[in-house]
């Protein structure tokens, strides 16, 4: 008999409007794992920044993504599976939020739909015209790093469907 595997720590990734969240927290809820809304990681003057048109620059995001790092590395290392969101748009960022027992999930989408998405999203502090500046940060994930895209033109029950499927992720034992 083999040894069970360890369900890992999904990082649902993409740009803003991407559905992330959404997707994010239907899969933790199907599967009953933990889930972190990287979003609100973020220090206060983060937000600002972004509610105010501003694109983030890498010194505004590595002290956020060093919390990202430490609930994904709490969760790995106790053997605990969770989702947590988070755009992930560089390789440099991902480098230091992957290891064995991390997947990244990055949701993909067009343009125009995503830009749509955002202008629809009611208080939500990321402005629509920061659509291109994270689109152009973006760099496509590498061979080495351990991850799936799925099309965020499905409704998010197909992308968890999909999700689930694809990874052979499996529900906690309650």
């Amino acid at each position: 008999m083999t040894a069970p595997t360890q369900q890992p720590v999904i990082v649902m990734m993409g740009v803003s409007g991407s559905g992330k969240s959404t997707v994010a927290r239907l899969l933790a809820e199907r599967l009953g794992w933990d889930f972190a809304e990287g979003d609100a990681m973020h220090p206060a003057a983060n937000v600002e920044k972004m509610a105010a048109g501003v694109p983030l620059d890498d010194a505004d995001r590595w002290p956020w993504l060093r919390v990202v790092a430490d609930w994904i590395s709490s969760h790995t290392s106790s053997g605990q599976p969770g989702v947590i969101t988070c755009s992930a748009l560089k390789r440099s960022y991902r480098d230091l939020l992957r290891g064995p027992d991390v997947v990244f999930v990055h949701l993909v989408g067009a343009a125009d739909v995503l830009g749509h998405r955002m202008e629809s999203r009611p208080g939500h502090f990321m402005p629509a015209s920061l659509l291109e500046s994270q689109l152009a940060t973006l760099e496509p994930l590498g061979d080495d790093e351990r991850h799936l895209l799925v099309d965020s033109g499905h409704t998010p029950d197909q992308e968890v469907d999909e999700i689930v499927d694809a990874l052979g992720l499996v529900p906690s034992v309650v």
